[in-house]
């Protein structure tokens, strides 16, 4: 099950595309699903969680946190997304504000399969499997 809130934000327009979307791909992910929680929020809320989960003191569009006590449980996340960091990074790389939130939605995803981007050779691999699921209908 997927579950979204939309915590001090508006839910964006078309929004019901994004989550039939999303529910391929966590699907195509993930054998066993237990629950995706997103939680949509402001930038703000987004640099208090990262300061206080994760002592990091700066703005990023996505938190994901993986709620499993082990690998082989069914999959159990929370993803929190700033809504203001998606808008503001659409401009900048001059994309939709739907197809950056798609891209970081499956970000989060990709990083609870055990991704990371921390490497140059990692962001690449990152980028490649964001792509090929931004390319599903």
């Amino acid at each position: 099950m997927i579950s979204y809130t939309f915590h001090e934000v508006h839910q964006p327009e078309h929004f019901e595309n994004i989550d039939r979307w999303i529910t391929r791909c966590s699907t195509e992910l993930f054998s066993a699903l237990k629950e995706i929680s997103y939680v949509f929020c402001s930038d703000q809320f987004l640099l208090d969680l990262n300061k206080s989960a994760l002592n990091h003191d700066y703005f990023t569009d996505i938190i994901t946190f993986d709620l499993r006590d082990n690998t082989q449980e069914p999959m159990e996340a929370e993803l929190y997304i700033s809504l203001e960091r998606v808008k503001e990074n659409s401009s900048h790389f001059n994309t939709t504000f739907a197809h950056e939130l798609k891209r970081v939605m499956v970000h989060g995803l990709l990083h609870l399969t055990g991704l990371n981007d921390a490497s140059d050779e990692e962001k690449q691999h990152m980028r490649n499997m964001e792509n090929h699921y931004l390319a599903i209908k």
